[in-house]
């Protein structure tokens, strides 16, 4: 049986991760600062809170992840930890680079100390490329981040390169665009959206306020890709791939479909608030993940209009509860 620690499994990738984990026989573990007070919310919604061995873990603290991988010895580490959201790290730019380049910079460390076989995969994220004009992102494209965030997930996947070529560790980035699920919190525009269509459909009369709506993203679905995690993790060389489902929406358009399920015109109920423009952002993102097709046999299957469906049914069930 092999062993997979899970670092940041309380979040949205981290639970679906372990769920499909579990489903392979592997013995899950979990890290949480304080795994004594977390609530683990998601693990409980996909019904596998007590098969994952839930631990703590500062993942700023070199001692601390020394300590639990020297204790647990897992065979394979998704470092999925770490601040996560761009809008946030604008507000807390230190606590964004620490936890997340700090504390995979940790996790290299600790590998290499122990001396034992471990896979490491490290979330790393779109948000790097930055603006591309245009052009589809693949592994090849330069990073130009725009954000504290970004700056924070560059550094990390510098990190784990550096750390692959200079000490022959099984380490490598998964390069995701966005991807959402039920699980994301509401403070992601995605499910700030699906809640406040929800919340009008039944009757409120709330105004959904956002930022720029004129950006554009590649969306894809959660579930798949923690299926491109594992599989990166499986291959006999280490390779960093891009995560993407190859087609970019606009934010106005995701709004239009969200509205569209529940037979409202969104101009009705949409105001664009200034202060939430963000200081720099992406304006077009847009990606090319043919290597992961090739070489991973990975390919995303559910697409932006289906994802909005399947998050607004399962959230208007609350409502029929």
């Amino acid at each position: 049986m092999k062993k997979a620690l899970i670092c940041g499994v309380s979040g949205q990738d981290g639970a679906y991760l372990a769920k499909l984990l579990l489903s392979k026989g592997y013995d899950v573990y979990g890290s949480s600062r304080d795994a004594q007070l977390s609530s683990f919310v998601n693990l409980g919604k996909l019904g596998i809170f007590d098969k994952v061995k839930k631990i703590s873990m500062s993942i700023t603290d070199f001692r601390s992840v020394l300590q639990v991988i020297s204790k647990v010895m897992p065979d394979e580490i998704y470092n999925l930890a770490g601040q996560s959201s761009v809008g946030l790290s604008f507000e807390q730019p230190v606590e964004t680079l620490e936890s997340i380049a700090t504390g995979t910079l940790n996790l290299l460390e600790a590998i290499r100390f122990i001396k034992k076989e471990i896979r490491l995969y490290n979330a790393g994220s779109s948000e790097c490329f930055g603006d591309t004009d245009g052009e589809k992102a693949d592994e090849e494209t330069p990073f130009r981040p725009k954000s504290p965030y970004a700056v924070a997930k560059s550094t990390a996947y510098w990190e784990v390169s550096n750390y692959r070529d200079a000490y022959d560790l099984y380490a490598c980035s998964g390069i995701l665009f966005n991807h959402e699920s039920p699980l994301r919190p509401s403070r992601f525009v995605t499910k700030k959206i699906i809640n406040s269509v929800c919340n009008i459909g039944n009757g409120s009369d709330e105004k959904l306020k956002l930022g720029n709506i004129d950006i554009s993203r590649d969306w894809g679905w959660a579930p798949e890709y923690t299926m491109a995690m594992w599989k990166m993790l499986q291959l006999e060389k280490p390779e960093d791939f891009v995560i993407a489902t190859g087609k970019s929406y606009t934010l106005r358009e995701f709004i239009v479909l969200a509205f569209d399920e529940v037979n409202l015109d969104w101009k009705d109920y949409v105001e664009i608030d200034e202060s939430l423009f963000r200081p720099s952002d992406i304006r077009t993102s847009i990606s090319n993940p043919e290597k992961a097709e090739n070489k991973l046999n990975w390919k995303a299957t559910v697409y932006l209009p289906q994802i909005i469906k399947k998050m607004i049914g399962i959230e208007q069930e609350k409502y029929s509860n």
